[in-house]
This record gives C-alpha cells, sequence and structure tokens, in this order.
C-alpha cells in the first residue's frame, strides 16, 4: 500500500494521481535574474490558471513553485468540479452591500464559471485529463431532500432545469448500488477529471506561450516596491506586479496574512481496478458526494477504480492510516466493495477560511494574493485565476467585489485557528444530528 504523504521536494507526492501522470516535463531550478510582467508565487491551480489567463492576454510570466507543478492540493484532491461554492451564504450577505440586487445573479454565474474555463482550455490546448460530465448530490434524510428540493427549483428558474434531474430513492437506486441514499440531485452540467494531468496540462499550455517556470525553488523572500522581485536562494524575479498564489502552503508575508487561512487535512485512497464491478455500482460514471457538513465524495477513475475521500481532519495534522480510516466509509457505502484491496492513500492540506470565501487581496500596491477555497478548489481556483488576472491588467471589478469582504484574523495563527476549526465542525455535526 502506498505511503500517505512525501514531503521531498524533488519528487511528486505518492498518489493514484502521481502514478498515472500523462506528463513527466522537469522544469528547471530558478537561477540569476529574469525579468517578467507578472511573477506568480505557486505552482498549483489558481498560480497555473492566472498564467495561462496573463500569457493569453501577451504578458510574459513567471511561475515559482517550492516543489513540483500541482504538487498541494491542486494534484491531490477528489477531482470534482461542481457548482458548490463553500461560503455562498457569506458571500450574498458581504456582497448584497455592494451589488444590491444583482448579488444573487453574481454569485449564481460564479457557480458555473469554472466549468466553463476548464471545459474550454482542455479543447483549446489538447489536455488529457479525463474529464467527464456527471454528478450526483445526494441526501441522506429529509432535511438533505429540502436543501436539494430548493436548489433543484432554483436552476429551473434560471433555465438549466433540462440539466438537472431529482432522484426518490428507487431513482438513486438505479444510479448507486448503494443502501445508503433516500434521494438525490443529478446534475449533467458537474465534471469530473484527473487534477493533476488537467494542472500540468495547463502549466504546458503557459509554457508554450512563453510563461518560464520553474520547479524546486522554495520563495524565500517578496521585494515590495514600485519594482517588486521575488527572491530564492538562487534566484530572482523582478516584475512589474506579483501575484502570491501558495494557499495553506507557504509562510511568506505573515504580518498581513497569518491568522487568515488554515490547514485541514483531506484522506484519499483508490482501490484496485473494479472491472465489471464498477459499472454494477456506479453505471452512468457519476461523481458524488452527500450533503452532510463532514461530506464523503467518491467517482470512478479511468482504469475503473474507486477513489473516495472523506473525513476532512481539522487538526492541521496528517492521518496515519486513512485506508483504516475510509474503508468503514467505503463497505457502507457499496456492500458489494467489502474486503476490496486498496493499492492507494494518500492526504493533502485544503486551505480552510473561517466565513468560506476566497480571500482576494492587495499586500502593496503591486503585489497580490489569492487564497481559501475551503474544499471547493477545482472550480474555484480557475475562477479566481480569471479575477486574478483581470485585476492585475486592469479591471478591478470583480476583484474588488471579493476583495471588499472581510474575513476573521485569529490571533496566534495555526496554533489558536486549528482548534478553532475544529471546534467549530464538531459544532456543526452536532447540528448535522439534528437538521
Amino acid at each position: 500500500m502506498n505511503a500517505a504523504l512525501n514531503k521531498g521536494s524533488a519528487q511528486r507526492a505518492p498518489s493514484y494521481y502521481s502514478a498515472t501522470v500523462n506528463d513527466h516535463s522537469q522544469y528547471p531550478t530558478l537561477q540569476g535574474t529574469h525579468q517578467v510582467d507578472v511573477a506568480i508565487i505557486g505552482g498549483g491551480f489558481t498560480g497555473v490558471a492566472t498564467a495561462v489567463e496573463l500569457a493569453e492576454r501577451g504578458l510574459k510570466v513567471a511561475i515559482v513553485e517550492t516543489n513540483r507543478i500541482g504538487w498541494g492540493a491542486s494534484g491531490r484532491n477528489g477531482g470534482q468540479v461542481t457548482g458548490s461554492l463553500s461560503g455562498d451564504e457569506a458571500m450574498r450577505q458581504q456582497m448584497s452591500a455592494r451589488l444590491g440586487s444583482e448579488a444573487d445573479d453574481f454569485i449564481w454565474q460564479l457557480r458555473w464559471r469554472g466549468h466553463e474555463i476548464i471545459e474550454q482550455r482542455v479543447q483549446r490546448y489538447g489536455i488529457e485529463c479525463d474529464l467527464k460530465r456527471g454528478h450526483l448530490h445526494t441526501a441522506m434524510k429529509p432535511s438533505h431532500m429540502a436543501e436539494l428540493q430548493s436548489f433543484h427549483a432554483e436552476a429551473q428558474r434560471r433555465g438549466m432545469g433540462d440539466q438537472l434531474e431529482l432522484l426518490d430513492r428507487n431513482g438513486v437506486a438505479r444510479h448507486l448500488q448503494s443502501p445508503l441514499y433516500l434521494g438525490g440531485l443529478k446534475n449533467m452540467r458537474n465534471l469530473h477529471l484527473h487534477p493533476l494531468n488537467l494542472c500540468l496540462g495547463e502549466a504546458r499550455a503557459a509554457h508554450a506561450m512563453g510563461a518560464l517556470i520553474f520547479e524546486n525553488s522554495e520563495v524565500l523572500d517578496i521585494v515590495h516596491g514600485p519594482r517588486p522581485a521575488v527572491v530564492t536562494a538562487q534566484g530572482r524575479i523582478e516584475a512589474r506586479q506579483v501575484m502570491l498564489a501558495g494557499d495553506v502552503y507557504h509562510k511568506l508575508e505573515k504580518r498581513q496574512l497569518k491568522g487568515k487561512i488554515f490547514p485541514a487535512m483531506g484522506g484519499i485512497v483508490t482501490t484496485a481496478p473494479l472491472g465489471e464491478l464498477a459499472e454494477q455500482i456506479n453505471p452512468e460514471d457519476l461523481a458524488v458526494y452527500d450533503c452532510r457538513f463532514v461530506l464523503d465524495y467518491y467517482r470512478l477513475t479511468a482504469d475503473k477504480r474507486l477513489l473516495f475521500g472523506g473525513g476532512a481532519n481539522y487538526s492541521g495534522k496528517d492521518s496515519r492510516d486513512i485506508a483504516g480510516e475510509l474503508r468503514p466509509c467505503i463497505e457502507r457505502t457499496f456492500p458489494a466493495l467489502k474486503g476490496v484491496p486498496i493499492e492507494f492513500q494518500w492526504s493533502c492540506a485544503m486551505g480552510i477560511v473561517v466565513n468560506r470565501i476566497p480571500q482576494l487581496g492587495k499586500l502593496s500596491e503591486n503585489v497580490w494574493y489569492c487564497q481559501g477555497y475551503s474544499g471547493h478548489g477545482v472550480a474555484t481556483s480557475h475562477i479566481m485565476g480569471e479575477i486574478m488576472a483581470e485585476a492585475v491588467t486592469g479591471t478591478l471589478e470583480k476583484f474588488d467585489t471579493f476583495a471588499g469582504c472581510k474575513h476573521v484574523k485569529v490571533p496566534m495563527g495555526d496554533l489558536l485557528g486549528n482548534p478553532l476549526l475544529a471546534a467549530g465542525m464538531w459544532y456543526y455535526q452536532m447540528l448535522e444530528k439534528l437538521r
């Protein structure tokens, strides 16, 4: 069984995704001094998606990554691209002050923009990442079903009714061989994919358009001023603008950013190939997650394994036995898989924001930051990449909408923040039992 997490920077963190990567490009370590228009710190989805947007606009871009492109959560997540926005209610409350009655429309359109960007980019640049449509949001109690019915009604009102279908218990049973669910919402607008291959394909596209990419190059300092720069042990990039896109993995700019985002560890496993059993348990090859506050999520891979994640750890520390924790969840969900071999297990750190609203802002006149998707990063990072590219090139409307949101800054950073998150999630789990 594969180890959970490899902290070495030279190699990819072991996972099913790294074992099935289709792009083995290696980019050099930053050495010497380079000049670009925009220097981006972080080679995950936020940094790479922004780089593609800027390169398409004709700007000279550099990405500087501590490990490998897609090394963090971007290359180790559940691979689901859904219209779920963590923090949408908080967004609505805060953005209404700026947008008024248009806030609901803005948030609804935001839900699906990431899908459009990803599908267009995959087609434009020929990225092979097992992209498929089809998702099922499942209900485990009547209150869950009421939530799905409300969302379905909103989708119908907005012209998406032909892409969504409410299912009762028998309807779900036709799609999943599982005893757990009393209903669900089938959504053919949502996507699932191989996230590491998507991230690497986008990096390859940016590089082909002239972007400089540097791996194994930890940024030690950001120089502020009219001509900012990023500094590593062996090199320096001078730029007109700098964007910090390292999410929860970096410790830069502590004075302004400490206490705003916290790590939660998500565990994922992948079974051995299931063969015909895969079509038996999930005949339409749908990605799935349930309505609980702390949910399970799963899908089939291209080679018909079950990829299954859940039980986020809000202490900020890795689990020692991810497979041991998730096997009972798998067997409860799919009794037919009792005893199935688990061939991969791994974890990733997700950046959690207290109010769940992505954090966009400026650290100084020419230094920007973007972070915090609270477990919904595949789609949201691409939306934010577009917004950040617009902002850097002078169109600030959407950026200002997010930058104007207020965020809680927890004293003592992770030392106090993670215990507070753990306590908060315990509270929500208690509420789950009551709703």
